[in-house]
């Protein structure tokens, strides 16, 4: 196994409806520690510059709209495959079709309301961290 970092992001839906404690709590006793974290209000900038990837899309306007609509907290995870296992924890993005016991099942309340985001691999998880946790890397 190898020890890795992610992003998590409890989103403003899960922030507004008082899960932060329960997303949190999921994360460590299933391993995964908890390296950073932040409360932050994103603006619409930093918002359209994280989801970059999904301009142009039907949903970006709402996503944007979504995302700064209150504030969020931003989580760096460590721990072994923790990409992996993060994936697994947050269940389908969908809550109707997430496996129950999943952050997803238990918190969300729609596919665009679903209480959670993780990075879905390797090189978003550097992009993503860097994006948010610049000031927890050492700039060479």
């Amino acid at each position: 196994m190898a020890t890795e970092r992610t992003l998590s992001i409890v989103k403003p839906d899960g922030v507004q409806n008082g899960h932060i404690g329960h997303v949190i709590s999921h994360f460590e006793s299933n391993g995964i520690g908890i390296r950073a974290m932040k409360m932050v209000r994103l603006t619409q900038a930093q918002a359209e510059g994280f989801y970059a990837e999904h301009k142009g899309r039907g949903f970006f306007g709402e996503l944007i709209e979504f995302m700064t609509s209150g504030p969020v907290v931003l989580l760096m995870l460590e721990g072994d495959d923790v990409i992996a296992k993060n994936r697994v924890l947050m269940g389908a993005t969908d809550p109707a079709q997430a496996d129950a016991g999943t952050l997803r099942k238990l918190y969300a309340e729609s596919k665009g309301r679903n209480t959670v985001h993780g990075s879905d691999s390797p090189a978003s998880a550097a992009r993503e961290l860097h994006y948010f946790f610049s000031e927890c890397f050492e700039i060479v």
